[in-house]
């Protein structure tokens, strides 16, 4: 419950909402129990033919006859008290009864004062008739209910307003930690789980809090004044009756931890949910082309039926716990319908040898007492459902906070160091670097790149090249050895400086639902629409912009730009990057998918672009390769060999073979 704990504290930045729910939640409860009092009056009174004045008249000469008569008795206890030897069992048992006798004395006394209090405003202001008295207290009823459904309205619109308001806090942290992740745990938790935990995690969690700010401080409260209520028509029946209450604790514990765990258990397979719809929707294309329709409905129907059992077993238990509650409470009011039955029918004082009043219970004060027991039963039934609804909520809150608690490995510098643009040289410095659940990938590799150069980094697959493209722009540190600009760590600078440096161009384009000239704007949010036109026409995007899209730039790609090609894709990248006006372009296979066609004139696009600036590329094209002022070999995570195309095709036979396949596959 740690973690639901931490949901509260975004909740409880509310203070106003907070306190209207507390005064409207005491209302509504006083308003149920005074709902309840009206029992007393209409058995008492009314279906006895007479009238509140006439009652209070009535109890004023009874209670000030019993006055008399109780005197009369300490009188006679007191004098048998000192005839008696000190010290006695009889001595013992005559001074108990007379502390019983003052006892009833002081009560009696004090219930004389109050109806004298009220003597003069009921004969002022209540009804003269039975009739109008019923009215009255139904009058009293109905304005009552009036007010506490207007209290209890206002009760559910605070507490939605801060459940909503908390929803929307924590999906603000959890989002904005969730893109501080480090690149791998996309791997490991992958987008669709992090969608789930975002969505109907969040969403449990507001729930949770729903039920907590809601039911859970409203119905103890009515429950709270029922009880009160019945305590003061006989507070020793009330303990006897509820012998049974450390049965529901026992029982609701025991189950509390069964419907958190299938809760839990539950959102996983949701979180499966997501990731089947996410892989089936974004590779609709392949799920068509390979006819594997029936395949993914097949493996979307057996995640929904683990979901389904999954969600019954958290019904299962639900239900166990509402069911439980409601029987041991219609026990409770059972026991307590026996005993008050007994003690009213046989007007007695004493259940199984205990006192349980001084008086015998009339029928309106024992009806009143089971009015309040019922009143207390229905809150308690409903609290079994906030249970429930609080475990689920403790249950989420547990997941979400596991994504916001995560550790990062790229940590902002305490005190950043700066280097001026553009920078001289940039060094990888013996870099070692493993990933968390994976091989050595960089051993001990060491580089240097020139401010105005441009290099290519060709290697075998896994030898490291997009590795070294991450620890510059750091999305991660090695683990030993330094990558340094101009001979400062980039791990000692802040990462939004280093990336205010970078644009970074990869083989898979990234496009966003929005306009054309929006996404060629993303990352340089200052610019113009004449930049964003001119960044275009460099990149050779311009034209097939304006004449096969239609509304030019203002046309929106839709999701992962679907209504483009794959070289109209990478040609909005490259004008993207080209906006971007940085130190260092990198490009990871970015030509990959540029057909051959505009090839030409993008690598002239690039070949001036790069002019002053550092160029990094990853590729494997011949094309390419020929914009590089020196190539880089990469094997087994060190740099094999590095010189210009004409060095390299003579003495490197990886590189040979590259150029020989790379021939053969143009030719």
């Amino acid at each position: 419950m740690k973690n639901f704990a931490r949901v509260l504290k975004l909740s409880s930045r509310r203070y106003w909402s907070l306190a209207g729910i507390l005064a409207t939640s005491l209302l509504i409860a006083v308003l149920w129990g005074a709902n309840i009092s009206t029992l007393y009056p209409m058995v008492e009174i009314v279906f006895n033919g007479d009238t509140i004045p006439q009652y209070v008249d009535d109890q004023i000469e009874l209670t000030s006859q019993q006055l008399t008569d109780l005197d009369e008795q300490i009188e006679t206890e007191q004098q048998r008290i000192d005839q008696s030897t000190a010290g006695t069992p009889d001595a013992v048992s005559q001074a108990l009864q007379l502390d019983a006798l003052r006892s009833q004395k002081q009560l009696a006394t004090a219930s004389l004062e109050s109806l004298q209090r009220l003597h003069p405003w009921v004969h002022a202001y209540c009804p003269v008739t039975p009739y109008g008295t019923l009215m009255g207290i139904v009058a009293i009823l109905v304005g009552a209910t009036a007010i506490k459904l207007i209290a209890l309205t206002a009760n559910l619109l605070l507490v939605q307003y801060i459940a909503e308001k908390t929803a929307v806090d924590l999906r603000a942290i959890f989002f904005r930690k969730a893109l501080r992740l480090d690149l791998d745990s996309f791997g490991d938790n992958g987008s669709a789980d992090l969608t789930a935990r975002l969505t109907n995690d969040i969403s449990l969690a507001s729930a949770g809090v729903t039920v907590l700010l809601g039911r859970l401080v409203r119905e103890p409260l009515k429950m709270a004044v029922c009880v009160i209520g019945a305590a003061t028509v006989c507070w020793r029946l009330l303990l006897l009756v509820t012998i049974l209450t450390p049965i529901v604790a026992i029982v609701m514990q025991h189950l509390s931890r069964a419907i958190r765990r299938a809760s839990r258990r539950a959102m996983e397979e949701m979180s499966q949910l997501y990731g089947m719809l996410n892989d089936s929707f974004a590779g609709i294309r392949v799920v068509k082309a390979f006819n594997t329709q029936s395949f993914e409905r097949a493996r979307f129907n057996q995640g929904t039926q683990a979901y389904y059992r999954k969600s019954m077993k958290m019904a299962f238990y639900n239900t166990l716990a509402r069911g439980s509650s409601e029987f041991l409470g219609m026990a409770t009011v059972g026991l307590a319908i026996l005993a008050g039955g007994y003690l009213v029918l046989n007007q007695q004082t004493h259940l199984l040898g205990i006192r349980m009043t001084y008086e015998p219970l009339s029928r309106g004060e024992v009806l009143l007492f089971f009015g309040f027991l019922i009143g207390a039963s229905d809150p308690a039934r409903k609290l079994a459902d906030v249970w429930s609804g609080l475990q689920r909520g403790a249950a989420a809150a547990c997941r979400v906070m596991e994504i916001i608690d995560q550790p990062i490995r790229v940590q902002e510098p305490k005190s950043p160091r700066e280097t001026p643009r553009p920078h001289r040289k940039i060094q990888f410095r013996d870099v070692n670097y493993q990933y968390p659940s994976g091989p050595q990938v960089l051993a001990g590799l060491n580089l240097t790149v020139r401010h105005g150069e441009t290099i290519a980094v060709v290697g075998p697959n896994g030898s490291g090249k997009s590795t070294l493209i991450s620890l510059l722009c750091r999305f991660d540190d090695p683990q030993s050895g330094q990558v340094a600009m101009d001979d400062v760590p980039v791990c000692e600078m802040r990462t939004r400086d280093i990336r205010r440096r970078i644009a970074l161009v990869t083989q898979r384009t990234t496009l966003f639902d929005d306009t054309i000239e929006n996404n060629i704007r993303y990352g340089s949010p200052g610019a113009d629409s004449h930049a964003v036109v001119r960044a275009a026409k460099l990149a050779f995007a311009d034209d097939f912009i304006r004449r096969k899209t239609p509304l030019g730039y203002q046309t929106v790609l839709g999701t992962g730009g679907m209504r483009l090609s794959g070289g109209q894709m990478q040609r909005i990248a490259l004008a993207r990057a080209f906006l971007r006006d940085p130190d260092i372009l990198i490009l990871d296979e970015a030509t990959s998918q540029i057909d051959l066609e505009s090839e030409h004139l993008i690598h002239k696009a690039l070949a001036k672009f790069l002019i002053d600036r550092t160029g990094v590329m990853i590729t494997h094209r011949p094309t390419s390769l020929m914009l590089a002022d020196r190539i880089v070999v990469i094997e087994s995570g060190k740099v094999s060999d590095s010189g210009t195309h004409e060095d390299l095709i003579e003495r490197n036979r990886f590189y040979q073979s590259l150029c020989g396949a790379e021939h053969r596959r143009s030719a």
